[in-house]
């Protein structure tokens, strides 16, 4: 690559932009007049899809999500589109046999998908495999992700190995997944140009404003030779979202690696998302709009933080508030210095949670088993001894070394007849779609039956319901009283 080739910027907007500042609840009618003009623009990729929008869709929004994503490729035709897809988690916590994976990707790919952004929450490469392969059968890009975080086990070696693992497996290029915002400029320089220099695939780098490192870390990633990075577009950007597209024009003014992106179309998208923004006021939040380092400590993605506080406040525990955020890199280290995102950052806030209030490892969250058990994957350090012995023995069996998926039987034959048991046609995208969210689909189908049409703004949210996206609930028993834990999803 050219030292002076303009490095490209992808658009987050319409997908992780109102995911991380607005719960995910922009609605396609919202999209719609700006769709043109994104198109217009020559972005790298327009990201539509993936991350907690198909769970938006078919829990809040009455939207199927094959339809917005038909929607928004017959409207923007020339700019390839990207999703987030959670490895063998597809946009759920748990793992799903490889023919429900390779079906999901397959579907995805017929309706318009381009280039598939494929993470593990745990950075293991046995749960990226299938979608990979899954993905480059249907002709795409799959991009290979690590996913960033700092620890003892996470060093540049360990990063730049990874990289070459997944150019190995096939992936089209790699991103750089900096789901909390914490990579720094210096690191940010330093991981990009060691890739570059180890990998014959283009990197891309992803990160959040949420420490207010992330614009600077571009520029130092612009300067080591990354080839894309990701902007998104006030008032749906900075903050916990990504740097601000504007903003990042003026900040690489003066280098040779500057990209063009016509002024007066940016400011045409930015004056009806400002509109949007005010529509969904009921799901904003001043504290998802500004800068905070702690982050860089706790290592708690998007805006969990201002989320965590408010369960802790329906759980009575508001004064423990900085008591459970201490807790949290306990609990991160003692399962294998596991990286926080959407499920492990849920996991682990649970049970560190659960520490505070009950005592350490007195009462354990089954996730939390199951990942020290190693059924969400290979951890990328020691899961603690003690810990895992006392795993063991509450789960009655021991610790799994083969990949999770390895585990579990073919699913779409019986998912198909399911499905069409429900009255719903048991086409391969309505049944993986109910494969992730059996409930929420076959309400989806029952409305549109009933002729009750998608929702031109997403309703308010019930009063209990933080403005974070979908809700993960553990019940638990104590000396014979219930308590319900509820954790916010914000990947």
């Amino acid at each position: 690559m050219s030292a002076t080739k303009p490095v490209v910027f992808n658009n987050t907007v319409l997908r992780d932009g109102h995911q991380s500042l607005a719960a995910t609840r922009m609605t396609t009618k919202q999209m719609l007049p700006v769709v043109g003009d994104l198109d217009s623009l020559g972005f790298g990729a327009l990201e539509t899809w993936g991350g907690a929008t198909i769970d938006s869709c078919v829990r809040y929004l009455n939207e199927n999500p094959f339809d917005r994503l038909d929607t928004l490729k017959k409207l923007a035709p020339k700019t390839p589109h990207m999703m987030l897809l959670r490895g063998q988690n597809l946009l759920q916590y748990t793992a799903f046999p490889d023919d429900v994976v390779e079906a999901f990707c397959a579907m995805s790919a017929k309706h318009g998908m381009d280039i598939f952004r494929i993470f593990d929450a745990l950075n293991d490469t046995r749960n990226l495999v299938t979608a990979i392969k899954a993905v480059k059968k249907a002709g795409k890009h799959a991009q290979g992700t690590l996913c960033y975080t700092t620890s003892p086990v996470h060093t540049l070696e360990a990063f730049i190995k990874m990289g070459a693992e997944l150019q190995e497996m096939g992936a089209d290029s790699v991103c750089i997944k900096d789901m909390a915002g914490l990579i720094s400029p210096s690191m940010a320089y330093d991981l990009v140009k060691a890739l570059k220099a180890n990998l014959k695939i283009p990197v891309a780098l992803h990160s959040h404003s949420t420490a207010g490192q992330a614009a600077a870390a571009y520029y130092a990633a612009t300067e080591a030779g990354v080839d894309t990075i990701d902007t998104s577009i006030v008032p749906f950007a900075n903050g916990t979202g990504q740097p601000d597209t504007v903003l990042m024009l003026a900040m690489l003014e003066r280098s040779a690696r500057k990209p063009s992106y016509d002024a007066a179309t940016l400011q045409r998208v930015r004056e009806h998302m400002e509109k949007v923004y005010v529509e969904m006021k009921a799901f904003t939040s001043p504290s998802n709009e500004k800068t905070d380092a702690d982050i860089l400590a706790f290592q708690v993605p998007g805006g969990m933080l201002s989320n965590f506080r408010n369960q802790l406040k329906e759980q009575g525990m508001a004064d423990k508030f900085d008591d459970v955020l201490r807790e949290i890199p306990v609990v991160r280290e003692a399962l294998g210095w596991i990286p926080l995102v959407t499920p492990t950052s849920q996991i682990v806030g649970t049970q560190a949670m659960l520490n505070v209030k009950f005592g350490r490892w007195k009462m354990l969250s089954q996730p939390a088993i199951d990942v020290a058990l190693g059924k969400y994957g290979r951890t990328p350090g020691k899961v603690d001894a003690a810990l895992l012995k006392e795993c063991e023995k509450k789960a009655g069996q021991q610790a799994v070394t083969v990949r999770g998926a390895d585990l579990l039987a073919p699913g779409m034959d019986k998912l198909r007849a399911e499905v069409k048991s429900k009255g719903i046609d048991p086409t391969d995208e309505n049944v993986t779609l109910y494969a992730m969210f059996p409930q929420e689909v076959e309400k989806l189908f029952k409305n549109i039956a009933a002729g009750i049409k998608p929702y031109d703004i997403a309703p308010a949210p019930a009063k209990k319901e933080a403005t974070g996206g979908k809700a993960s609930k553990f019940a638990l028993s104590v000396d014979g009283k219930r308590h319900e834990v509820t954790v916010e999803e914000l990947n």
